[in-house]
């Protein structure tokens, strides 16, 4: 249990820090953080609670991480769905106390986006739906890469959590305006219940092209690169 509590906080704390700082300080008048503080924001809260809670269930807080590591030969099948379950309430919860601290803005009319990830008309650049598939399929694919390739026994010692938080960051400089970013569908799932309509109905590919991509870079990594 000690794991599946683990991969909640932590997937909490990704969302509550990620999402958070994408409502409250990313767009706020002459002193928001912008794109460039939403990406650091992301990576910190990896960063952050792989040093915290990694030692105890791997910080994985991601079911398409979770999925990655399987098909890379890291990772206990028979796992699988308790980390997810794990992952998707400590998204839904981070994203229920964000709902709850938004709503008591003095002039709170509606939670709008609420960080949530889209295509089309819900990308914040207006990429199309094969845009935003691509993005999150190689982005995804490179961060399990690059997860698997830190984490390996012959890896430095110790650097692993700055490597995967510095990858996150730079994952969402790159794809931010494509699709708010994603390579996450306990993330992007929290949020699109809270924001609804169409958010939820596109919510599909958020599952899809990360776990694809996940997948792919798992077996990238055993093919090439790993000697076990």
């Amino acid at each position: 249990m000690k794991k599946y509590f683990a991969e909640l906080f932590g997937t909490f704390w990704l969302v509550f820090g990620g999402c958070g700082s994408a409502i409250f300080a990313a767009g706020y008048p002459e002193l928001g953080i912008g794109f460039v503080g939403v990406s650091l924001a992301f990576g910190l809260t990896v960063l952050t609670m792989a040093y915290a809670v990694g030692h105890v269930s791997g910080a994985h807080f991601n079911p398409a991480v979770s999925i990655g590591l399987w098909a890379g030969g890291k990772f206990d099948g028979k796992e699988l769905i308790p980390y997810i379950i794990s992952q998707l309430i400590g998204a839904i919860l981070a994203a229920s106390a964000l709902y709850f601290i938004v709503s008591g803005k003095a002039d709170f009319e509606s939670i709008g986006g609420f960080a949530a990830n889209g295509y089309g008309e819900l990308s914040p650049g207006k990429y199309s739906m094969q845009s935003a598939f691509l993005a999150e399929f190689l982005l995804t694919m490179f961060f399990l890469l690059i997860i698997l390739g830190s984490t390996y026994p012959k890896a430095p010692k110790g650097f692993a959590g700055i490597a995967i938080g510095l990858a996150l960051t730079l994952i969402h400089l790159i794809s931010i305006p494509i699709t708010n970013t994603s390579v996450n569908p306990a993330r992007s799932m929290s949020q699109a219940i809270f924001a609804g309509g169409e958010y939820l109905t596109q919510s599909w590919l958020f599952w899809v092209a990360p776990i694809a991509g996940a997948i792919v870079g798992g077996v990238i990594h055993k093919t090439l690169f790993s000697k076990d």
